[in-house]
């Protein structure tokens, strides 16, 4: 088989690439390891940066999203059980989306099967070569038989665990981690969610969140340790330690009821570089991870492949700056949300050394936050998304 990209991973930053390639009139072929169903199913956030919004319009899936998607145009931070809103279209006229990454998904697998695209599901054994070549191929193996896709180019949208990165010769690869010392228990419940709007908690007893997905589907978490198991927490222990963390105006009308869904999640900052070897682009959760606080892991996989769909077309047109200076630009991009991620959670999170003089610091500068239109700004400015 020939094409022009091959992309690795059938996820949404690689169903988007293809999208937007496509429409440009450049081919592309997507590998996927496991089943659509299976991709499908996979629980995400749904907290959409404006620009990614426009990325999902510009690739022609934002209808569903305009219709049934939830404008917001603030946040609230917590300490002390007490909460204040970061209202982003005052400080700074922007607003986020929250529409689930599942349904994302959703609509560019529709996108694709109408334009006929080729989504290769149960592509087993992937291997990339000869990438620091002019012919670079990718091999995978279904049904029992092997198979080669010959490209011009490979996109490695396949996430931490995928083959794309480990591609890159230990040479040239340069891997940063912080592994954060806690997990995320978070459950999905039908119920009204407790606030129109995200709510961060930062607690003596550690971080919780109230999350949405939309108007009777809630998405809410505490932080809790990671030698922890989902069979340690009833539905009634969660309920209960949610209720501990949040503001008091939010706990007494909060609406519980069985979970629909319960697992623990790591955290972990992550950064590789460089994002290109030779004909290899690393995309998304291949060269970078962070903590879910404050929602940039999809956001900043739609940045990746902003600039990377943006250097294809350049390149295809003659022009070929814009992949070379790929690794350079995203990576920029990167550091920066890195940078806001992780400081949202040193701030709102209790570590296991923590004394309570780092509690009173937390909470010191979540009240300076509170009372600095400049703070708000900033953590505005970051949460809505860097521009591209």
């Amino acid at each position: 088989m020939r094409t022009q990209v091959c992309i690795i991973g059938g996820g949404p930053s690689g169903l988007l690439l293809a999208q937007l390639l496509h429409r440009a009139g450049i081919d592309t072929v997507v590998l996927e390891r496991q089943s659509r169903d299976y991709v499908l199913a996979r629980i995400r956030a749904g907290v959409l940066e404006w620009g990614t919004v426009g990325m999902l319009q510009q690739a022609g899936v934002g209808d569903r999203m305009a219709r049934e998607g939830f404008v917001h145009t603030g946040t609230y931070l917590a300490a002390r059980n007490r909460g204040f809103r970061i209202d982003f279209d005052a400080l700074i006229g922007k607003k986020v989306m929250v529409y689930g990454q599942t349904e994302v998904t959703r609509d560019l697998y529709a996108a694709r099967d109408a334009m006929g695209g080729v989504v290769i599901h149960g592509a087993e054994g992937v291997a990339l070569h000869d990438l620091d070549s002019a012919a670079p191929y990718v091999t995978y193996r279904k049904d029992g038989a092997d198979h080669r896709v010959d490209c011009d180019f490979v996109a490695g949208c396949d996430g931490f665990h995928g083959p794309s990165r480990k591609a890159i010769p230990d040479s040239v690869l340069r891997e940063y981690e912080r592994v954060y010392p806690f997990g995320w228990l978070g459950v999905l419940s039908e119920t009204p969610p407790v606030s129109h709007e995200l709510i961060y908690a930062n607690h003596e007893r550690g971080f919780a969140l109230c999350s949405m997905r939309n108007a009777n589907l809630s998405r809410y978490y505490v932080q809790c340790p990671l030698t922890d198991t989902v069979d340690q927490w009833s539905d009634q222990a969660f309920w209960d330690e949610l209720r501990r963390r949040i503001p008091a105006d939010s706990a007494d009308t909060l609406v519980t009821g069985p979970t629909i869904e319960k697992s623990i999640a790591p955290l972990r900052s992550f950064v590789a570089e460089p994002m290109r070897w030779g004909r290899l682009f690393l995309v998304g959760d291949a060269a970078h991870i962070v903590p879910p606080t404050g929602a940039k892991g999809l956001n900043l996989a739609v940045g990746d492949v902003h600039y990377l769909h943006e250097g294809l077309v350049q390149h295809y047109a003659g022009d070929s700056h814009g992949i070379d200076t790929y690794s350079e630009r995203a990576l920029a991009r990167v550091w920066k949300s890195e940078r806001f991620s992780w400081s949202l959670t040193t701030m709102l999170h209790r570590f296991p050394d923590q004394s309570e003089f780092d509690q009173r610091m937390q909470e010191a500068d979540l009240a300076y936050l509170e009372s600095s239109n400049a703070a708000k700004v900033v953590v505005a400015e970051n949460y809505v998304g860097l521009p591209y």
